[in-house]
């Protein structure tokens, strides 16, 4: 049966009730008791609407405008001015192919500020280019044991894992990653029989993708 566009609202609304639902009560137990060392990553609230509006948007217009979104809000989570300006610099230095240099100015943002998610997945995408696979690997394990919904860790993980054939286990982060961005870059490389449901509801069957 074809889903339409209020199967798919519905479906969104349903989720964003038991999104605040469980941030409501996460946030509550929170004031009661200090969180553990260990407690699970959970988006703020900002960031949670954000992976929300991605993970039901039904055109690829908006699936970018949001991930745009995202990004900025990484990129803004920087802790001080001066792991900005090393992100930053970083950042020109890989565009400008200097990947010696931008390593090592994410070498300087991870040592600085060790909580820091996207310092880890920066250093990693320059690793991926150098070819430090393994480097990359431990740089995106971290990244996703800080954000577990980060999807752009989840993708660059899937292509790190496909140059080292593990293909199964790459087919299953790429998975993870179009449940939450429906509309990633890398979504054509997902096997028609791995699509979410929720992925199925928005790319219908015989929508080329």
């Amino acid at each position: 049966m074809r889903c339409n566009t209020v199967c798919l609202r519905v479906a969104g609304l349903f989720t964003i009730m038991l999104l605040l639902q469980f941030l409501s009560v996460t946030q509550l137990h929170a004031e009661e008791t200090p969180a553990a060392p260990d407690a699970p990553a959970v988006p703020d609230a900002i960031e949670a609407e954000l992976l929300q509006q991605l993970a039901v948007a039904e055109r690829e217009a908006d699936g970018r405008k949001i991930e745009s979104h995202l990004w900025e809000y990484w990129f803004n989570e920087s802790p001080t001015t001066a792991a900005r300006q090393l992100l930053d610099k970083g950042r020109e230095r890989r565009e400008s192919y200097d990947y010696e240099a931008a390593e090592q100015l994410f070498d300087e943002l991870v040592a600085a500020e060790p909580g820091y998610a996207e310092g880890y997945n920066q250093r990693a995408f320059v690793r991926f280019l150098r070819e430090d696979f393994d480097g990359a690997l431990a740089d995106l394990e971290v990244t996703l044991q800080k954000k577990p919904w980060h999807f752009g860790a989840l993708s660059g993980m899937y292509h790190v894992l496909r140059l080292q054939n593990r293909h199964s286990a790459a087919f299953d982060l790429l998975r993870q990653a179009v449940e939450i961005h429906p509309w990633i870059q890398e979504r054509g490389g997902l096997p028609r029989d791995m699509w979410p449901e929720q992925y199925r509801l928005i790319h219908e069957p015989g929508q080329e993708i």
